[in-house]
């Protein structure tokens, strides 16, 4: 038996829909097939196809194993492997194994839960209104066909439709750019429009939420990202063992001379070159992978050092800040700073957790996590999220959706590019690209409402938005 692996680098699928067509050409057998997430990306037109494929592969007599959250995908499945019950330290444990047809008595596993409707996404009750909005007129980027789109503000707006409708073209190469250079910022080559109009001076700025990781370096991590550590770095220069020492906050930070420990410069690990073979990395002898000089972890709050408390979940350390927390002093600070990312279901993170091992998904929820924690503060900003259900599971997804709401509750907006009908089923207004993608695609199919979606013959949209409403 060979393994193969594929990857699913590129947008839209497209990486593993060539991979498996050429699997399929080659006619293989007696192959297993890793597939990690195959419906990123991917309409519900598209998964479909996909189920195909991946039924064809297994008819051919090779072996199919897909690392994958999407339904469909579930439901073909002959056997399925639910791992659980939550994440991080939470999970781990393998919580069914079976056909989905003995999902029905399973009453630990979340994953099972949902998919028999037990637990479930809920439609929300009533749309919100909308006044204000940004127009587009004439766009023409790539296959977009000189479409007038509104964009509503103080909402939640899905764009959608099949993969390579223009999807992208429309917010990432056009309308962030166009925005992003009218709030003073940098944005890369706008693509082709005729006029921009309607209340964009009521907003601020805009924000592209993407998956890149994190910071510039690998020294980015949650507790930083969200200046939690600040207020950290703050307590424990406050102890009494620093005041008679000397110590500053900045001999907590890893980043600068001072305090942490310089054989490894506070990275608690130490590279070591290969000339042939990648570099290793190995624990640094002289602080023992702690980051910190001696003395420095010698400052304690509540027993625990500097070190202990970048070793602690986001949910471990929201728990243990709390139980001294009070009006406006450091620790409520820190809960309040922690707090969005247990919120957007981050909590199993480490508070030192590297940014480098970081997922795509984990870092976009973490910025989405930090405008939770300034949100209340800043002039409204447009929010553009890209497919951020990527590796998220039905709970995740219910967690995310809490977090959009409560952004909008601010006083921002959000746009979504996304294709999971679940997220769209919750949007206030739905912008439809299509009917197909490249050259068939590029035409404005629909705006308004999921429920008048639902009625929208020309749509693939419509096709799986009928099944998710009410």
């Amino acid at each position: 038996m060979t393994l193969n692996r594929l990857s699913s680098s590129l947008s839209g699928g497209e990486s593993q829909r060539i991979n498996l067509a050429t699997s399929l050409g080659s006619s293989l057998v007696g192959s297993m097939y890793i597939l990690d997430e195959p419906s990123i990306g991917l309409h519900p037109r598209d998964t479909h196809r996909l189920i195909k494929v991946l039924e064809k592969l297994k008819k051919l007599g090779n072996s199919v194993i897909v690392v994958e959250h999407d339904e469909e995908i579930m439901h073909a499945a002959d056997h399925l492997i639910d791992i659980g019950p939550l994440a991080g330290e939470n999970g781990g444990e393998i919580m069914f194994e079976g056909h989905f047809d003995e999902l029905k008595d399973e009453q630990k596993s979340l994953t099972a839960q949902y998919l028999t409707n037990r637990m479930q996404i809920n439609t929300p009750l009533k749309r919100r209104k909308w006044r204000d909005y940004i127009e587009l007129s004439g766009v023409r980027e790539n296959n977009l066909r000189g479409i007038d789109v509104k964009f509503p503000l103080n909402v939640l707006v899905a764009v959608t439709g099949v993969s390579g409708s223009g999807k992208t073209s429309l917010v990432k190469r056009v309308l962030y750019p166009t925005l992003k250079k009218i709030y003073g910022g940098y944005g890369e080559r706008t693509g082709k429009y005729d006029k921009l109009s309607g209340d964009y001076i009521r907003l601020s700025d805009v924000e592209m939420v993407d998956q890149n990781p994190i910071g510039r370096s690998t020294r980015s991590n949650p507790a930083t990202y969200v200046k939690a550590y600040d207020e950290i770095r703050g307590l424990f220069a406050d102890q009494a063992l620093s005041k008679t020492r000397g110590y500053k906050p900045g001999y907590f930070s890893f980043n600068i001379e001072g305090g942490r420990c310089e054989e490894c410069e506070g990275e608690g690990v130490v590279q070591i070159g290969m000339q042939f073979m990648a570099d290793i990395h190995l624990t640094c002898e002289s602080c023992k992978g702690k980051r910190f000089k001696e003395e420095v972890l010698d400052v304690t709050y509540n027993n625990k050092n500097i070190s202990d408390i970048l070793a602690l979940t986001i949910d471990q350390a929201i728990k243990f800040f709390s139980e001294n927390a009070k009006s406006n002093n450091a620790e409520s600070r820190i809960v309040a700073r922690l707090q969005p990312l247990a919120d957007t279901g981050l909590g199993y993170l480490r508070m030192g957790q590297s940014s480098d091992t970081l997922s795509g998904g984990e870092a976009q929820r973490i910025k989405l996590a930090s405008f939770l924690v300034k949100g209340g503060a800043e002039k409204p900003t447009l929010s553009i999220f890209d497919e951020p259900t990527t590796g998220l599971h039905f709970h995740d997804i219910n967690k995310l959706l809490a977090s959009f709401n409560a952004l909008i509750s601010k006083g921002h907006s959000i746009i979504v590019i996304e294709h999971n009908m679940d997220v769209i089923k919750c949007a206030d207004w739905i912008i439809d690209l299509g009917p197909e993608g490249g050259n068939e695609g590029g035409k404005l199919i629909f705006e308004g409402t999921p429920e008048m979606l639902a009625k929208c013959d020309k749509s693939y949209t419509a096709q799986f938005i009928k099944t998710k409403l009410p």
